[in-house]
């Protein structure tokens, strides 16, 4: 008998929506279960050392970490989201380590004190999906026609820049035409289209007004001059 999925989530968290990228894109039945991680209960921080979400309880069993989960997943459920040749598969989990540390930019990026360290930040993230850009052959996908494991750990990331986009940023992705191509592919995924709740938007904008950032205060700025 199959044991029971709960995902353990918080509703703005990318890994989490890389879990449940996985999960969807392989129709694994599954619960999910938010928790407030500015007040995270007991029974949590008993199945997650790291106190950090998400955790995948599989039926008695926790495993935590987002990639420990979505490799757990592949290796238990078809169809395989890991190209089968080795060396393919290692050079994706290469990339799939670049767009962790962009994530880590990403966040560098929304919580900028100042103008000039958001520059900074701007200016290392166009660096980065650049060289993504690169990479990248005819699509729709990173491997082409088949949708892997980079595309997991790409489409969160590219759900930031759409938030960046409404409060018209400079394009991070200006002359990128591949990676813009991708992104567009990506969103239009059912996959990765049910990975958030229908609020995500609203709530991501809500957070980044709330940075007290360089970014925050574009916002607000920007939502004054439009009311």
């Amino acid at each position: 008998m199959p044991q029971s999925l709960t995902l353990v989530s918080h509703l703005l968290c990318p890994y989490v929506q890389r879990a449940a990228i996985v999960l969807l894109e392989k129709g694994i039945s599954f619960q999910r279960k938010n928790i407030d991680l500015a007040n995270k209960p007991e029974w949590f921080l008993a199945i997650s050392p790291l106190g950090k979400v998400p955790v995948l309880q599989v039926g008695e069993v926790s495993i935590f970490e987002s990639a420990v989960i979505c490799e757990y997943l592949d290796e238990t459920h078809a169809p395989h989201l890991h190209p089968q040749d080795p060396l393919l598969r290692a050079q994706h989990r290469g990339w799939m380590e670049s767009g962790s540390a962009i994530l880590t930019d990403i966040a560098g990026f929304y919580s900028a004190k100042d103008e000039a360290a958001l520059q900074q930040k701007a200016t290392q993230l166009q660096h980065k999906f650049s060289r993504i850009n690169a990479a990248l052959g005819k699509g729709p996908f990173f491997g082409a026609q088949d949708f892997t494991m980079v595309d997991v750990v790409f489409a969160p990331i590219f759900r930031y820049l759409d938030a960046f986009d409404a409060i018209a940023y400079p394009d991070l992705l200006a002359g990128l035409q591949p990676i813009q191509a991708w992104r567009q592919a990506l969103a239009s995924r059912p996959s990765v289209q049910h990975a958030v709740v229908a609020e995500y938007p609203q709530l991501l904008s809500t957070f980044l007004k709330n940075r007290h950032s360089a970014l925050s205060l574009r916002i607000n700025d920007r939502a004054l001059s439009t009311d």
